[in-house]
């Protein structure tokens, strides 16, 4: 029986007696327990040099071998392959003749990366022979891009540590695109996406097909940012790569899934939330990454103003009521409140929450999915979580007049109760709750503090705002909260009670100390915390 290729190689080397029999022995354990590439898993260890392998290689595959390092490469051939994947495949084109490209290849043998290859190129692809770190070397030097991130998360992947802590364990039918999604390159690449996504401080990572390819965004400070494109062919691979990390089903493409998973960098933890949805072209995924080290710091370091933090704190000292956070999505508000329950989160005090979906799993916090499909709505799950004897409830959104009346009732039975609303300021959340049907003496009664809240980006203070590496050239590096604190007295009881407009409800606070959104945005603007530009953008209601 002919020799396989592989044992052709295998027995060249050793006829050649670059490895000894031993050794072969010791890397094909290795492999057996490991798994891996046999020649890779042989430079790894140190048995055999990269460039003696290269050349053995090429005597039997008779294929070109070619030094890189003394090699002159048409830059305009290298841009004909992506950086992105030149480096997943460890490639580098180096020069065409006519309708031929030729291209240095660490592995040869790899027929799928040559297919991918003419399909982009559009050429038909003929490959040399050159090592490893010859190929990442001339990546290094001829991909001039001004932001090497991304590539350099792409070379160091492996290296990172980055592990999926929690995946789906439910078993998938197994079609072509379970198959290419499990492939270590399609792994390597979703794994390459979530470590930039970090390294860039993205709070967002959207995924979205378009009609010739995969585009990535990250949200970063708030503003969404272009990251890269990945070739139509691998879409759907990616998506499956995806959906199983998130528990979705594999098989099903036409409607709306939700799902998450962990990921472990470097002994920190943090959650992804993800939502996918079908589209014309494909489907876009959403992932929101969810640190909770950004929880443990406490109200005090959340950029409060003095006056502010000081209704907060007071607010948080009664033993019931009601606290309010409110503002548009994406205002800050879930962090808010849940840097305050973390805050009171001791052994004496039985915190519930009902939220949808669950953004932050706390440990030593009860949290309920509200899930409307099988009837576990946000006001079902308060009245039974309130037979639970809770003494803090935190409620994700007050949605309707059910919720809202059994919120306000629980307040003023001896639980502190902390939600959301979408309101534009602090005052129009007194008058959203009574067009929600709720009586203005139960409101004047229950609610103790409401809060409305912004994030302004901070001016990069490596800078001051002109714009560097470290900021993306955008001037801003990181957010900060401005909020307008409207603490509730006797006298804004009484008015909440004679139904007077939000407009004096207001104008009374001021009086009485209450920075607006605008003012206190001004107040971190003069402070040299954030622009003017940025005030301006965030409180345009005002």
């Amino acid at each position: 029986m002919a020799k396989s290729l592989k044992d052709r190689l295998i027995q060249a080397l050793v006829d050649n007696k670059l490895i000894a029999q031993k050794d072969l022995e010791r890397a094909r354990n290795i492999q057996a327990k490991d798994g891996g590439s046999l020649s890779k898993i042989l430079v790894k260890e140190g048995m055999i040099g990269e460039k003696d392998l290269v050349s053995v290689m090429s005597r039997e595959l008779n294929i070109p071998a070619i030094n890189l390092s003394k090699y002159k490469v048409e830059k305009d051939s290298v841009k004909l392959i992506p950086e992105a994947m030149a480096r997943q495949y460890k490639v580098i084109a180096i020069c065409r003749f006519s309708n031929t490209l030729i291209v240095a290849m660490a592995d040869p043998l790899n027929i799928f990366a040559i297919d991918d290859l003419k399909m982009l190129t559009k050429f038909n692809i003929e490959p040399v022979m050159s090592t490893e770190t010859d190929i990442l070397d001339s990546i290094d030097k001829l991909y001039d891009t001004d932001d090497k991130s991304l590539s350099d998360a792409i070379k160091n992947t492996e290296e990172t540590g980055l592990e999926v802590v929690s995946m789906a364990k439910e078993e998938f039918d197994i079609g072509e695109a379970a198959l290419e999604g499990e492939t270590p390159p399609i792994i390597k690449m979703v794994n390459l996406i979530i470590l930039e996504a970090l390294k860039k401080r993205a709070s967002d990572i959207h995924i979205e097909s378009e009609e010739d390819y995969l585009r990535v965004r990250y949200r970063i400070d708030g503003n969404l940012q272009e990251a890269l494109r990945i070739p139509k062919k691998n879409q759907n691979a990616v998506l499956a790569r995806l959906k199983i990390m998130s528990g979705m089903n594999i098989t099903e493409s036409r409607v709306p899934q939700d799902g998450r998973f962990k990921i472990r960098l470097q002994k920190k933890e943090v959650d992804f939330r993800v939502s996918m949805l079908p589209t014309s072209f494909g489907g876009k995924v959403v992932m929101r990454a969810l640190d909770k080290s950004n929880l443990s710091i406490g109200l005090d370091a959340l950029g409060f103003s003095r006056d502010t933090l000081a209704r907060f704190k007071e607010a948080i000292a009664k033993p019931f009521g009601m606290i309010l956070v409110t503002g548009p999505t994406g205002s800050g508000k879930s962090t808010t409140l849940y840097s305050v329950i973390n805050q009171m989160n001791t052994s004496e005090k039985n915190i519930i929450t009902i939220e949808d979906p669950v953004e932050y799993q706390i440990e030593g916090i009860t949290q309920i999915q509200a899930n409307a499909e099988i009837g576990l709505t946000f006001a079902n799950g308060l009245r039974s979580l309130l037979r639970q004897s809770p003494d803090i409830i935190m409620i994700g959104e007050i949605r309707d007049s059910e919720t809202a009346d059994i919120a306000i009732k629980a307040s003023l039975t001896g639980q502190l109760v902390l939600s959301t609303l979408h309101t534009n300021d602090a005052p129009t959340a007194i008058s959203r709750l009574m067009d929600m049907g709720i009586e203005p003496f139960l409101i004047a009664s229950s609610v103790v503090l409401v809060a409305a809240q912004r994030l302004c980006r901070v001016i990069c203070k490596a800078c001051s705002g002109k714009g560097c590496k470290k900021c993306n050239s955008t001037g801003y590096f990181g957010r900060i909260a401005i909020l307008e604190a409207l603490a509730v007295d006797d006298k804004i009881r009484e008015m909440i009670i004679e139904n007077a407009s939000v407009d004096d409800i207001r104008s009374y606070a001021v009086s009485k100390g209450m920075k607006t959104l605008r003012d206190d945005g001004m107040e971190k603007q003069k402070n040299g915390i954030t622009s003017m530009e940025e005030v301006v953008r965030v409180t345009t209601e005002e």
